[in-house]
């Protein structure tokens, strides 16, 4: 009762105060960063943390946190009109968001995703608040075993689900995208691999000129590729209707806020992961999972939960262990240190105030995206009028800008084009490019935590099989490729009975 009402009074003293104001700017501000491609979460919070140094505590961090929950949820924006995720976080929204857009049900998507956003800010505002304790010391469970069967688990099941008729070619996108991740130093001894000499290389292969590239300028190719084609038809009736329909679907959109909010607290896995285990397992218990990938709401609902709910599951493990949940998590807390604060087991002894106020500051900047994601609709449905093709210029100069800003290196334009080749070579191909990404994402994880573990048992193997997180990790591996292979050998046989067939 006492958490409770400290939890009453953080929300009263932010939204009777002029800090309310702070909520509204600080996540439309969010919003556009998060729309923008190239300009991620990660990149906003760090940049407004220099803007913020002359502010008193409580504002800066409000600041921060209003904008980290405005980028994610504003990356859906890009993804749902034009196809290219604002965020890494946002590339299952464009899975469901943008055929939405393409059959003229654009605002309906925006409409569910807003919604989406703000029940799965929720649903890890609520874990923060409640159980934040029990799910820290959970995510110490996880050691470099299990974060490695994470991530192979995190590839193997993205690969299934996002490949309709064939989960191989789905594996092979994402096993590519692992492999993309391991070019540059690795991490123990700054080897170099897979560089040739090039300097360049040796740094690795950034992920945002990657996906940039492979969503971005793919789409833009593919456009060029194409015939001449009509606007994206635009309606923007029933946006409070759709909006009020989402919360029908409360197994799916609680179910993911869970997962979300524990993919959250896993230090390293962020709001990724949190969407597409969520769009995955909602496809995976959906009546009808062939309508995935054709404009599912039930799919646009339960990514943009996923990935928002993520978002207040990064900052437990930052406050209860000043251990970063994910990157822009990581980067909050360096601006808690920059001003003062303490993150730690004690500050639910030392500072429970600060605590509670940071659960409030979540609430509001749920409540902020919510209004204007809703207000912002019709405005940002004003892009649809324009036709595609004319729009080409200005998604690539876009792309350009956003890859050339992380260093100020042509190489990242140059390595943005050449995903966007790929990319597009993928598209025609029919493999998917989502696995890709997510193998580019997953893949400093996976190595690092497998040269870690290696290193502890000197070679032994049996500690990914033998503990128990690993082993039931490892069982769900196996089980999913063995559900993808049974479809293949299938098709095998019958290919070889019409040979037989066939023959003379």
């Amino acid at each position: 009762m006492e958490n409770l009402n400290h939890m009453l009074a953080a929300v009263a003293e932010i939204g009777l105060s002029w800090q309310i104001l702070t909520v509204f700017w600080a996540s439309l501000l969010g919003i556009v960063i998060g729309m923008i491609p190239g300009l991620t979460a990660t990149l906003g919070v760090a940049l407004m943390t220099t803007l913020t140094l002359s502010m008193d505590p409580d504002r800066a961090i409000l600041v921060l946190v209003c904008m980290y929950v405005g980028a994610i949820y504003g990356g859906s924006r890009s993804a749902i009109l034009l196809n290219i995720p604002g965020t890494p976080a946002n590339a299952a929204t464009s899975l469901e968001g943008f055929p939405l857009a393409r059959s003229g049900q654009a605002g309906r998507a925006m409409a569910v995703a807003t919604t989406g956003s703000f029940l799965g800010t929720v649903v890890g505002m609520s874990a923060l608040a409640i159980v934040a304790p029990w799910l820290a010391e959970f995510a110490l469970d996880f050691g470099s075993f299990e974060f490695f069967w994470l991530a192979v688990f995190g590839v193997v099941l993205c690969g299934q689900l996002t490949a309709m008729d064939d989960g191989l070619k789905g594996w092979i996108s994402g096993f590519f995208g692992l492999l993309v991740a391991m070019v540059g130093q690795e991490s123990i001894h700054a080897y170099a691999r897979f560089s040739w000499g090039i300097s360049d290389l040796s740094g690795g292969l950034g992920l945002l000129p990657i996906l940039v590239g492979a969503f971005g300028c793919a789409e833009v190719f593919s456009v060029m590729r194409g015939e001449a084609g009509q606007a994206v038809a635009s309606n923007a009736s029933g946006v409070l209707r759709a909006s009020l329909q989402a919360f029908r679907h409360s197994f799916t959109w609680i179910r993911s806020g869970v997962i979300g909010t524990f993919m959250g607290v896993v230090p390293g896995v962020g709001e990724d992961m949190g969407a597409w285990v969520s769009y995955a397992t909602a496809r995976k218990l959906s009546r009808d999972p062939d309508g995935y990938g054709k404009g599912s709401v039930e799919g646009l609902l339960a990514a943009e939960t996923g990935n928002s709910a993520a978002v207040p599951g990064a900052l437990i493990p930052v406050l209860t262990l000043a251990i970063p949940g994910s990157a822009p998590a990581a980067v909050l807390l360096a601006a808690m240190i920059i001003h003062g604060i303490r993150p730690g087991p004690l500050i639910m002894y030392q500072q429970p105030e600060f605590f509670f106020s940071i659960v409030a500051m979540v609430f509001w900047a749920s409540v902020g995206i919510l209004v204007l994601g809703l207000l912002l609709t019709r405005p940002l449905l004003l892009i649809l009028k324009v036709r595609r093709e004319w729009l080409l210029g200005i998604i690539f100069t876009l792309c350009t800008v956003g890859a050339f800003a992380i260093s100020g290196r042509l190489f990242e334009v140059h390595l943005m084009i050449a995903f966007g080749l790929i990319g597009f070579l993928m598209r025609e191909a029919g493999f998917p490019v989502a696995p890709m990404v997510l193998g580019v994402v997953l893949g400093p994880i996976l190595d690092s935590n497998l040269r870690r573990s290696l290193a502890l048992t000197e070679g032994d193997l049996a500690p990914f099989f033998t503990r128990p997180i690993s082993a039931v990790l490892a069982l769900l591996v196996l089980g999913i490729l063995l559900a993808g292979l049974l479809p293949l050998g299938r098709l095998i046989r019958k290919a070889r009975e019409r040979k037989r067939a066939a023959a003379p």
